[in-house]
């Protein structure tokens, strides 16, 4: 008897990872110590600006192989060392692909020692001395992206022309040419910055208030539609975020995106964007923010740093990081899910706790964020007194 497939997992939006991270490639086709260079030259030019990480293995004579370091030779599972410089962690145990996503998932990019790993992108080397070990090699050629010819080389060996038939649209160039790799990766890097959507968030309940903030009226409409329409200029979607009930009593001119993370608030509202679109950046704005203008947002865009786990504002009352205005890069969604699994769902403390872009605001008023009556009166106040100056 035959059953029929058994499907064990939701079917739900995935992040375009490999096995190490988003962006890497694999460096394959010449030995060791040539890929080491290339990843030395292209992670030195790019470090400034991109989180750069290399996955290598680690060739150790046959006596040497069976001892392990530190006190993993004496049965620890794991070691964590402050190397005052850097940090180094060792564990006694296979890692696989989920995990090493989840210990690079701060990288931007990651090159790979195709001699030893897997990437789902290829750098290939075409070189005499590594002939024999490339066509052993010619499955792992999936998603050939550019073509190096070392100095024994003229042009792609025939075996790698029948295994890639467009390979003469593939970029070439030769091994020493380190300004046109350099350049290639830095475009690549260009291109896989994530698009940049709008979330408003507007499925709280506003039991301090009185009246739901998203609906009230700032400027000659309400304030979730004055928001999501500020983002229109700055983001390639735009989603007020809410709870399913109120779906309903939303404008159908305006997308909406109801929480699947219920009960945890404007955390649960980021998560349920990240698992909707998890390769996009979200730009959050709250509904309460009634002096949020074009000038603050414009800000914000132009000074993001899509390296970051996130850009946001210095708040001006207590110094520390303004979530509920804040633009979360992809890279943020495994780090809220990991502050989530330790029990805590305040978004300020995940960007109090990670490497985050913080700006200090041109304007600080557009920061303010108004939750209860005495909060509406003074700002209210400001609004009049602005519209009077005009």
């Amino acid at each position: 008897m035959t059953s029929k497939e058994h499907k064990k997992h939701a079917a739900i939006a995935r992040p375009n990872y490999g096995n190490f991270g988003r962006n890497e490639w694999a460096i394959i086709g010449t030995p060791c110590g040539a890929i080491k260079a290339l990843a030395d030259e292209v992670v030195s030019a790019l470090s400034a600006n991109y989180k750069c990480a290399y996955v290598d293995a680690q060739h150790a004579n046959t006596d040497a192989e069976a001892v392990l370091p530190g006190r993993l030779g004496s049965g620890a599972a794991a070691e964590y060392t402050d190397q005052i410089n850097y940090h180094q962690v060792d564990f006694n145990k296979e890692l696989n692909p989920f995990q090493f996503r989840q210990l690079f998932s701060d990288m931007d990019l990651v090159l790979v020692n195709g001699n030893h790993q897997q990437a789902k992108a290829q750098v290939v080397v075409i070189d005499e001395t590594k002939k024999a070990s490339l066509q052993k090699r010619l499955s792992q050629l999936t998603n050939v992206a550019m073509f190096l010819l070392a100095d024994n080389a003229a042009e792609a060996f025939d075996f790698v022309q029948e295994t890639i038939p467009e390979w003469q649209q593939v970029p070439l160039y030769r091994l020493n040419q380190i300004d046109k790799i350099v350049a290639f990766f830095q475009q690549q890097m260009q291109l896989a910055k994530p698009v940049l959507n709008g979330l408003v968030l507007a499925g709280g309940k506003s039991l301090r208030m009185g009246q739901d903030k998203g609906a009230m009226n700032w400027h000659g409409k309400e304030q979730r539609y004055f928001a999501a329409d500020l983002l229109q200029k700055f983001c390639t979607d735009v989603f007020i975020s809410c709870r399913a009930e109120q779906q309903e009593n939303i404008d159908s001119n305006y997308k909406t995106l109801t929480d699947t993370f219920t009960g945890l608030g404007p955390y649960g509202a980021i998560l349920s964007a990240f698992r909707e679109q998890p390769e996009a950046a979200w730009l959050v704005v709250a509904c309460d923010l009634p002096l949020l203008d074009q000038p603050t947002l414009q800000f914000l865009t132009e000074k993001r740093n899509s390296s970051a786990i996130a850009t946001t504002f210095k708040s001006p009352h207590d110094g520390f990081p303004e979530p509920l205005i804040t633009i979360w890069e992809p890279k943020s969604y495994p780090a809220l899910l990991l502050f989530l699994a330790q029990g805590y769902t305040c978004p300020r403390k995940v960007l109090i706790n990670s490497e985050i872009n913080l700006l200090q605001p041109l304007n600080p008023d557009a920061l303010q964020n108004v939750n209860t009556p005495e909060e509406l009166e003074r700002v209210k106040q400001v609004v009049q007194n602005k519209s009077t100056t005009i």
